[in-house]
């Protein structure tokens, strides 16, 4: 699911591009354009992800009311500032007569010239490096809780979380040095049904948990995890990169807002519904990594296993916008095998960093994705329309820009705050 969430500044096409100027559309022509249920199905696969999983712990912190409305509150700002991206290359097109806006980073530069891609590419890298760290985090958490149980056991001196985390390591070099992903992409359609199916059994084994269990909840977490809150929930809608490409190969464009509205909803609604189970079944017991909740037995390895095997080969793919940028501007968009490898290698060695996996999807969420988010797509929203925006509409773009600020500053600061807690 998560792998197909590529904020990225170029197409969602795996192949290495043809040398591109500055000004070049990083897109090629769609193929074939997507009906009603297909977009429905494709933007749920572009912002569904790894995210999902540390809500339960996240609701542990923010309180199942407070955390649930601070869910629905950022799944309506993302949807609008989604719709801003629609409504800004549509005006453009409108001017130019013709479509050459095809990402997030095609209307960057279109906005404010090179200067604006620039801002999308250093953003992109800098979301996607950090969904893949959090994706090693993930792996290297649970393989040694599953093999593993006391977390403690040692290996050749190191501990289980960084064997398992280097044991990964050169297949990873491996995958990453495909210069054309196009033959994962059958793999990416076995990660989907992993997900949905994880997701599926998590959710009733928490009923399972909770009717049995039954442990006293909080309702409210107080305001010192307000940031930390939606530094989560940004994360976990995080997907407004991939929104052009997908309205561009809609069929019925008129019709994409109410689509996305649609799928926002139930996404929303699934959000919800698995963060408070998660953190109805085992209250204050609840782990950053729900599924290492579940004990002992052959379901519940499977699961993790499972999910083990889907962030491994999302890797990949969710590094290749990162590939695409730093090749295009480091490497004239050449093929560079040392530069994919010296990338792994550096997001490897964050992720030993970390120890924590839902306080690093917080402190992604908060850091990068309220800038990619909210701020950029309603400055531009904003330099677009500024003739045409009563006060009204100029206001509300202020706001949604200050506000990203404020959340992006203040989340970060409470994320880093709850690592070095967790270090410490």
């Amino acid at each position: 699911m998560g792998f197909d969430k590529e904020a990225s500044s170029s197409s969602h096409v795996l192949q290495v591009p043809p040398l591109p100027r500055e000004d070049t559309p990083l897109l090629g022509q769609p193929r074939r354009l997507s009906s009603q249920s297909k977009t429905f199905a494709n933007v749920f696969i572009a912002i569904v992800g790894a995210g999902v999983l540390g809500l339960p712990y996240t609701f542990k912190k923010t309180g199942w009311l407070m955390g649930s409305l601070m869910l629905f509150s950022v799944a309506l700002l993302a949807y609008h500032c989604m719709m801003l991206l629609v409504f800004t290359r549509r005006k453009l097109e409108s001017i130019h007569g013709f479509s050459k806006i095809n990402s997030f980073g095609d209307l960057g530069f279109e906005v404010c010239g090179p200067l604006g891609r620039f801002a999308v590419d250093i953003m992109i890298v800098l979301a996607q490096a950090g969904f893949c760290i959090s994706y090693l985090i993930f792996i290297a958490n649970t393989l040694a809780y599953v093999f593993n149980a006391d977390n403690q056991a040692s290996i050749l001196g190191l501990s289980s979380k960084t064997v398992y985390l280097w044991a990964c390591f050169p297949f990873q070099l491996g995958l990453n040095s495909i210069a054309t992903l196009t033959h994962l992409a059958p793999l990416s359609i076995f990660a989907d049904v992993v997900d949905l199916a994880a997701v599926g059994v998590v959710m009733v084994e928490d009923v399972l948990v909770f009717l049995k269990n039954r442990p006293e909840l909080k309702a409210f977490g107080g305001f010192s995890v307000f940031f930390y809150g939606l530094g989560v929930a940004v994360y976990s809608f995080e997907g407004i990169g991939m929104i052009l490409p997908l309205e561009l190969e809609a069929k019925y464009k008129d019709k994409f807002g109410k689509v996305l509205a649609l799928c926002m909803a139930f996404i929303s609604l699934l959000y919800g519904a698995f963060g408070i189970l998660g953190y109805m079944a085992f209250g204050e017991e609840t782990k950053d990594i729900i599924t290492t909740n579940l004990g002992a037995g052959l379901i519940s390895t499977l699961v993790q296993l499972g999910l083990c095997v889907n962030l491994f080969i999302t890797f990949p793919l969710m590094m290749n916008p990162v590939y695409e940028v730093v090749e295009r501007r480091l490497c004239d968009s050449r093929y560079c095998l040392w530069l994919r490898w010296v990338v792994v290698l550096g997001v490897s060695l964050v992720a030993l960093l970390v120890p924590n996996f839902a306080d690093f999807l917080s402190l992604v969420g908060s850091s990068v994705c309220c800038a990619l988010g909210f701020v950029l797509p309603a400055a531009f929203h904003l330099m677009v329309f500024k003739k045409e925006l009563g006060w009204d509409g100029l206001i509300l773009d202020a706001i949604i820009m200050v506000l990203g600020v404020i959340m992006g500053v203040s989340g970060t600061w409470s994320s880093l705050l709850e690592i070095f807690a967790s270090k410490a």
